[in-house]
């Protein structure tokens, strides 16, 4: 039983977990530096190692289930805010974005569960879990490589790929997951259990999530900028409603039996659609943020201390399948997807390679833990956050030049015969 000391000290070190990270952020962004994720969890490492008593509090195997309600409540949030963030369909970019669904995701399950099974011992349910929460790319930790915010614009071909596929891909790894789930419940596998997973878990969950986003997130968007006009709504009440809307969504698609992460990405991409020159979608949008940073922030922690716990149980292997997970396979993948479509090179390899990992992956392994009997979740969980320990940092510190060097790239593309014909002009020297 938590004593009230115990409690008031983690609600001490909460706040300043919260208050830290995002003075921390913003000044070293002010200051023109990249201060990566990695760092946060970096510290939580040293959290957990300096007090090994609150530390073992959050063994992620011994108490799955508050991992899963942290998680599950910041990819909500960072899914309805990407769909936000979505000024105008690009219906040419879209089929990229299938591609990167329905091949490149695909063969990353496949790849890490060789993995997972081969260099670690994890048995098929342990390697498909393995590679099921491991490869959707994250909505939470990409906003670098995403496309700006309502109305602020960047959205080029590279921008929103990552931006689509990190708003789908999160729902669309679900099916993966149920299956993992499904093999290790029943012990094994056969012809009619993938019948079952095929109709119920692939087919029937993705079309029930979205259309119950794109009916409930049309109803919001009504609410908000149509609706509320004559009940003279404020920003404040709107990022109240807003907030209820989500979650709305969200428990509303998975009482109907669908996915409610597909239903919060394509949810906000209708609220984006209803007002889609209103002024207040940039508040909105800020309002989600701010709570999506403040719940990533503490996971972070969480995660190094956590990994600070998982220390005895990493080996040499571990480390070799999370790089090659960033390195390689996810590389590889993007590059095998996109390689029909007609993109510049550079553009396609910025594709393949920014992959970031995060907090879904936290999700979906917490919420796995809780639903089946898995051998080896230890060694699942030390290589899930050691890749994501890796991406945050890999990612973090690369993230912001090559963008901006593509940005660049573009302009003297678009420019540089103006140039040379002596028409002055500058290129952006920020984005």
């Amino acid at each position: 039983m938590i004593v009230a000391a115990e409690l008031h000290f983690a609600m001490a070190l909460v706040g300043a977990i919260i208050v830290l990270a995002v003075w921390v952020t913003r000044l070293s962004r002010r200051q023109g530096l990249a201060m990566p994720s990695s760092a946060l969890m970096l510290g939580g490492m040293v959290i957990g190692l300096a007090l090994p008593q609150f530390g073992s509090s959050l063994d992620p195997v011994a108490v799955p289930l508050p991992w899963e309600l942290a998680a599950e409540a910041c990819v909500i949030i960072s899914l309805f805010a990407t769909g936000l963030q979505i000024d105008r369909p690009r219906s040419a970019i879209w089929w990229r974005t299938g591609a990167l669904l329905v091949i490149g995701m695909p063969l990353t399950i496949a790849a890490l569960a060789w993995a997972g099974m081969a260099w670690a011992g994890l048995s098929l349910a342990g390697g498909l879990l393995l590679g099921a929460v491991l490869a959707p790319t994250d909505p939470v930790l990409a906003a670098d490589v995403q496309v700006g915010k309502p109305h602020e614009g960047k959205e080029d071909a590279v921008r929103f790929l990552l931006t689509t596929e990190a708003g789908l891909n999160d729902g669309l790894a679900f099916p993966f997951v149920w299956l993992a789930i499904a093999i290790a419940a029943a012990g094994g596998i056969d012809t009619e259990l993938l019948q079952r997973w095929a109709i119920d878990d692939l087919l029937m969950k993705i079309a029930i999530g979205s259309v119950s986003g794109a009916v409930l997130g049309w109803l919001v968007g009504q609410a908000l900028f149509r609706w509320s006009a004559r009940a003279e709504m404020n920003v404040v009440a709107a990022d109240v409603v807003v907030l209820g809307a989500i979650f709305a969504i969200y428990g509303g698609t998975e009482l109907a039996g669908g996915y409610g992460f597909v239903a919060a990405f394509v949810g906000g991409m209708m609220v984006r659609r209803a007002g889609h020159a209103h002024p207040a979608q940039a508040e909105l949008f800020a309002f989600a943020e701010s709570l999506e940073r403040a719940l990533t922030a503490l996971l972070l922690v969480a995660g190094g201390v956590a990994l600070g716990l998982l220390l005895p149980y990493i080996g040499a292997n571990h480390i070799a399948i999370a790089l090659l997970l960033l390195f390689v396979i996810r590389p590889i993948a993007g590059l095998a997807s996109l390689l029909p479509y007609g993109m510049p090179r550079r553009e396609r390899l910025v594709v393949a390679c920014f992959g970031v990992r995060g907090i879904g992956s936290v999700y979906y392994l917490a919420f796995a833990a809780t639903k089946a009997p898995f051998d080896g979740l230890y060694t699942v969980w030390a290589i899930v956050l050691l890749a994501v320990l890796g991406s945050t940092f890999v990612h973090g510190l690369t993230a912001e030049g090559v963008m901006a060097s593509l940005d660049q790239q573009r302009w003297w593309k678009r420019h540089g015969a103006r140039q040379r014909s002596g028409i002055t002009g500058r290129p952006p020297d920020e984005h």
